[in-house]
């Protein structure tokens, strides 16, 4: 968490037990005030305000409370401190007002704009953005090696273009542990002339290679097993959506599963497979991913390379949405932009509207529904929907047919073969390149042949 006391007294005395004992008072939480900025310049996906709602939920899943925010609408960033100058002697009056301890902007700043903040407001009050609130709620969830290795390399990627004399001193941190990125092992003595700082710098280029070199290793891990995967012809179906969607809680009741759920954006961030049993004695792998958000940290998108790469290769995508969020549409728009990015747009989406048991009229999931043409409405906190939803899985799956036309090279034997064996075969052609085929074939497996289909 990030270390900065808040200190502030409990306002009332907590109820004593019969013996007079004192209950134990809770622990001063640190203090975050939010600055939003709004450029006119710029189409945003969310209005600021519920930009800065987002944040405040961002930051109570930190463990920090939020005492105010200040919001500016400017048509550029100041190249000096991001906000006007005027704003920021307003931000220094309200922060200091409100006994703020970290002042957290919802954009993220650069290395100069957060060195000039510092500055002016002091070293009472620390400066980071959404970036940084995002890589430490990560670090908090990572559980497994694979999830703080990646989240480390995320953490010494964003701090080192902004690592300044305040950064010095790491090599004291012995070891280099995952997690928190807590420190940078094998430093040496410092040569002639050389600062600190540049042997900070030299040491956080030397722990990112060799946790780069260590997330290769995972990532040839998972080649291999989606590879057996694939040759025991078992699909595999992705849980995506925004944060808090109800992913988690979905695939608890699909695989009768243990996942921690709770009602916080990124409860869970190591991604967890499941078999989940589909009618006619059919399965499916079901793995649940981290939910995405907007403005996700690029950081963090190749960091997490890996085991995005799930996503990518899933024979289905259960889109789950939260229907009864006002910002239903924009956190849809958001979603398919991150899949757009991690190469995954070309997977089958099935979406998924959640939470129909906390809209006022159903209507309204129908109206709603009518805007995504492949969904099925559902309440995954209390099962409603959901026979419907394990349906429309096992028609995508194992009895959807499609016809295609695809031009596979002599290289892809595999896919030829998948083709002949699970496919409709109704004319093959040869030349040199390779085999072309006209068939039809499992909707679940139309994502496989997407590079090869002939326009």
């Amino acid at each position: 968490m990030i270390q900065v006391a808040c200190s502030r007294l409990m306002e009332k005395i907590l109820k004593m037990s019969d013996n007079r004992t004192p209950i134990p008072t809770a622990r001063a939480r640190e203090c975050a005030f939010l600055v939003g900025v709004e450029f006119l310049s710029e189409k945003s996906l969310l209005p600021l305000e519920d930009s800065l709602a987002e944040l405040a939920m961002l930051a109570e899943t930190a463990g920090l409370d939020v005492v105010g925010q200040l919001t500016q609408r400017l048509k550029a960033p100041n190249p000096k401190t991001f906000i006007g100058s005027g704003k920021v002697e307003e931000l220094l009056v309200l922060a200091e007002e409100t006994q703020a301890d970290i002042i957290i902007f919802d954009d993220e700043l650069s290395p100069r704009h957060q060195r000039e903040l510092e500055r002016i407001l002091g070293n009472t009050m620390r400066v980071i953005d959404r970036t940084a609130l995002i890589l430490d709620i990560f670090a908090l969830h990572a559980h497994t090696r694979e999830g703080a290795l990646q989240v480390e390399l995320a953490q010494y990627e964003y701090r080192l273009p902004r690592l300044t004399r305040a950064w010095t001193h790491l090599a004291r941190q012995a070891g280099g542990g995952g997690g928190r990125a807590g420190g940078v092992g094998g430093v040496g003595l410092r040569g002639p002339g050389e600062t600190q700082l540049e042997v900070d710098r030299r040491a956080i280029r030397r722990r990112i290679e060799r946790l780069r070199a260590d997330l290769e290793k995972v990532r040839s891990h998972r080649q291999r097993y989606r590879s057996k995967r694939q040759k025991a012809r078992l699909p595999v179906v992705a849980l995506v959506g925004y944060t808090n969607a109800g992913k988690s809680t979905l695939l608890n009741l699909l695989a009768n599963a243990d996942v921690y759920v709770a009602d916080q954006l990124f409860a869970t961030l190591d991604p967890t497979t499941r078999r989940v049993e589909l009618p006619g004695g059919h399965w499916a792998l079901c793995t649940d991913t981290v939910g995405f958000i907007q403005k996700l940290p690029t950081h963090l998108v190749a960091a997490f390379q890996a085991t995005l790469e799930e996503i990518a290769d899933a024979d289905l995508l259960l889109h789950v949405i939260d229907i009864s969020h006002p910002n239903v549409m924009a956190y849809t728009e958001a979603v398919f932009k991150t899949l757009e990015e991690i190469g995954a747009g070309h997977v089958p989406v099935l979406s998924v509207l959640n939470k129909i048991d906390l809209l006022d009229d159903p209507l309204q999931a129908q109206q709603i529904a009518a805007q995504f043409p492949n969904s099925v409405a559902i309440s995954a906190l209390h099962g409603i929907g959901i026979q419907a939803l394990i349906d429309a899985m096992e028609a995508h799956l194992y009895e959807r047919y499609l016809l295609v036309e695809v031009h596979l090279p002599y290289s892809e034997g595999g896919l030829i073969a998948m083709f002949h064996e699970l496919g409709q075969v109704e004319q093959v052609t040869h030349d040199r390149q390779g085999v072309l085929i006209r068939g039809r074939l499992p909707g679940r497996l139309m994502a496989r042949y997407t590079p090869y289909v002939k326009g």
